[in-house]
């Protein structure tokens, strides 16, 4: 099953495109693992997410920490941290 994944500001504009869809591949359990596996993808991912730490992740419109397991999950958005003004 395809997931979305959908990128926001930076985040988008690094990877150079607002979303995707993707074949998860085996053993990518978690959001942490997501964030290591989308590293492997290229230059562009690894710009993107070189401080895996500091970007946001919402699950089916939930945001989640690292550690939630993403079975299941239509659509992951990442974002970088928003601040107030």
């Amino acid at each position: 099953m395809a997931t979305k994944l959908i990128y926001f500001a930076w985040v988008r504009e690094r990877i150079g495109k607002p979303e995707e869809d993707v074949e998860l591949p085996a053993g990518i359990e978690t959001v942490a693992d997501l964030l290591r596996w989308l590293k492997s993808r290229g230059e562009e991912y690894e710009n993107a997410l070189q401080f895996p730490d500091v970007i946001r992740v919402a699950i089916n419109h939930e945001h989640v920490g690292h550690r939630e397991k993403i079975a299941g999950a239509r659509e992951i958005a990442l974002f970088p941290p928003m601040t107030g003004g």
